[in-house]
């Protein structure tokens, strides 16, 4: 038995002159080694997972596995939802089909007609007894062994990554799938799915920097939106009462493991309700989710081994506790009673890197963020956070001096916001003259007309959507959950 393959120590040049030269024995044969329309019956993957013997099927896939025993041969053909083995023998087909065949490569599409029947040794299979060339491919496959095993190589052409790597491919299924059943889930309880602008005259909803650029039929500056929120409430005040938009944010700022440029966002309002409903219907969604396509609540995290090196225990009710709790059992219960001076030589001793123009509740975030959120893998609300923080949500009634909203916390980041809305106009223009600090072309006058009108009270959510599917899958990094991450040019 011989792979039906050049020799694996040809150079990658050699391996695609043998392909071109291939390409011109197809038009020889007068065969279009690039087709056209091709009816199918089914996918490989359907096929396999809904298996009978004897059944005439016409599917189509690329060439992912060549077992060649001379006149007859087994092969895999497959794309990203599954795969399935096929069977063809020189007699089975026609004799330019079979000039064809010898002409195939791994990699390379075709479409075929044929018979189920199980092997031996309890394959599904398919018996070909007609075959047709869709996409002759002139650049080789990874290794069949080892797949993209360079990261790099992985996150610059998915592609490759995609055709090699089941696992990757199943991944980003899952992930559309997922996003579906998000939008099913939310549907389903009344909300209805907005769109909103990408382009915004003011960038606003979040404290982010931009990315600038300019309408040249207005002359005019726009920036990409940070957030939709703005927009959302605007529709609040307009009527609409259950809404959400599954949307792309883009932030000019850094990158890392859990940072895109651009990224997929959830936010989701609720009139007449507060942080704490929509907390629920987070916590029910993301259980759902776990249940439908990660097999239950304990999430398994591993390494590149396959060993287990954290679960995750999504099991209902989460644990809910307040911002200044978590601060005093991370920094002592003395934190809040000592004076700014004292809590930043109090971070030297904790280990808390702090800089000298941070004030004095960014000190105490940046204690939350080193010594609470990185160390919190199983799901916490923190709750009433700083006011500081958070411009667009209500003060509790009790205690002014923090907000009425939520924090998510899983496997060691924010998850999710969630606020009971800011609804007072007079404030909001207050907080936003102290967020822009004097300059008045970043306040958004023209929301805080709107809210004039008159905002429902409500809840509202946001959920980074590429971490929520990083928490529920595993992944390490963003960038195995995002098709085409951000890179740096090679050039």
């Amino acid at each position: 038995m011989s792979e039906q393959t050049t020799q694996p120590q040809s150079t990658e040049a050699e391996l695609i002159a043998v392909r071109r030269e291939k390409l011109e024995k197809l038009r020889e044969l007068g065969i279009d080694p690039f087709g056209s329309k091709y009816e199918v019956s089914t996918t490989p993957g359907a096929l396999k997972e809904n298996f009978e013997n004897d059944k005439p099927v016409k599917i189509a896939g690329r060439l992912l596995a060549i077992r060649d025993m001379g006149k007859s041969v087994f092969a895999t053909i497959g794309d990203v939802h599954g795969r399935i083995q096929i069977y063809l023998n020189q007699k089975g087909i026609s004799e330019s089909e079979w000039a064809a065949w010898k002409l195939m490569d791994m990699g390379d599409w075709i479409g075929i007609e044929g018979e189920t029947f199980t092997t031996g040794k309890g394959e599904p299979s398919v018996k070909v007894v007609q075959l047709t060339v869709l996409s002759k491919a002139l650049r080789p496959m990874p290794d069949k062994w080892h797949g993209v095993s360079d990261r790099e190589t992985k996150y610059r052409k998915r592609h490759l990554d995609l055709m090699s790597n089941q696992a990757s491919a199943d991944l980003f299924v899952k992930r559309s799938l997922m996003i579906a059943e998000i939008r099913a889930f939310l549907s389903q309880r009344g909300f209805l799915e907005v769109e909103t602008p990408m382009l915004h005259d003011v960038a606003g909803g979040a404290a982010a920097r931009p990315f600038n650029t300019h309408h040249n039929a207005l002359d005019m500056p726009l920036t990409l939106r940070i957030a939709p929120e703005l927009h959302l409430k605007r529709l609040l005040c307009g009527g609409f009462t259950k809404i959400f938009e599954l949307n792309r944010n883009f932030r000019n700022e850094g990158i890392s493991r859990r940072h895109n440029p651009e990224f997929t966002m959830l936010e989701a309002y609720w009139a007449f309700s507060d942080f704490e409903q929509m907390a629920d219907l987070v916590e029910e969604m993301t259980c759902h989710l776990a249940e439908k396509f990660c097999g239950g609540l304990q999430i398994e995290h591993k390494n590149e081994e396959g060993e287990t090196t954290r679960t995750i225990d999504l099991s209902r009710p989460w644990k809910r506790a307040s911002y200044h709790d978590l601060i005093k059992e991370a920094a002592g219960d003395d934190w809040f009673s000592l004076t700014p001076d004292e809590r930043r030589a109090k971070c030297a001793d904790l280990g808390v890197e702090i800089s000298a123009n941070m004030e004095d509740y960014e000190v105490t975030q940046q204690v939350f963020e080193k010594l609470v959120e990185e160390h919190t893998f199983n799901p916490c609300f923190v709750t009433h956070v700083a006011k500081e923080l958070i411009p667009l949500a209500k003060l509790n009634p009790e205690n002014p001096e923090v907000i009425d909203v939520y924090e998510l916390i899983i496997n060691g980041q924010e998850i999710s916001p969630g606020y009971s809305e800011l609804n007072d106009p007079i404030l909001q223009r207050q907080r936003f003259e102290e967020q822009a600090g004097g300059e008045a072309q970043k306040v958004d006058h023209d929301f805080v007309e709107t809210m004039e009108s008159g905002m429902p009270p409500a809840g509202g959510i946001g959920i980074g959507i590429d971490r929520l599917i990083m928490m529920l899958t595993g992944a390490p990094t963003i960038r195995d959950v995002v098709l085409f991450p951000q890179l740096k040019r090679k050039d």
